[in-house]
């Protein structure tokens, strides 16, 4: 009785991949009715100040995420309130290293689409949940506390940028890279 009980509760909770500086992180999501898995998480910090936590869903925990195929999520939950243009600013200039002025150059009216969007947000509050997800078909969606934001961004090009902010040659902090990329 004691461990169908026990059983019952198990399958009833969700399942946590992870926990990062006290925020949990399911180990399994749906997007665009895609089931997709935690790759890793990670704790953004600057200047020692924890900024957010974040996680990453792919198709493939074995794939490599930027260039797998399928439906993606990068969630982040905020641990501090960041202004918005100032979040919008550092996923930009997290960009810059990973990209040459070419590729900056045909991304920018994607990447104004997207501090727009970030703009209406005004501030990423502690405790807020943005995700951008990639949607094939679609294009990379905002959501801001669980509401999308602003049109879906297209091209998937311009998710693979978004990636390489944290998964790139030069990304924005070398320990959350190897914490997403599961290590």
């Amino acid at each position: 009785m004691v461990t169908r009980i026990l059983l019952l509760f198990l399958l009833a909770s969700p399942a946590f991949g992870a926990e990062v500086a006290g925020v949990k992180i399911e180990d399994q999501i749906r997007v665009a009715e895609a089931p997709l898995v935690l790759k890793g998480a990670g704790l953004r910090k600057r200047f020692f100040v924890q900024v957010y936590a974040m996680g990453l869903y792919v198709a493939e925990r074995k794939a490599d995420p930027v260039t797998q195929p399928g439906a993606k999520r990068v969630a982040i939950h905020m641990l501090r309130d960041v202004g918005a243009d100032q979040f919008a600013e550092a996923l930009v200039d997290g960009m810059r290293p990973n990209h040459d002025e070419a590729t900056m150059k045909a991304l920018e009216p994607r990447i104004a689409q997207l501090v727009a969007i970030m703009a209406e947000m005004k501030v990423a509050k502690e405790g807020m949940a943005i995700t951008l997800d990639w949607i094939p078909g679609s294009g990379t969606q905002v959501t801001v506390a669980g509401k999308p934001s602003g049109k879906p961004i297209e091209g998937e090009d311009f998710y693979r940028a978004l990636l390489r902010i944290w998964l790139g040659e030069k990304p924005v902090q070398d320990d959350l890279k190897k914490a997403l990329l599961g290590g």
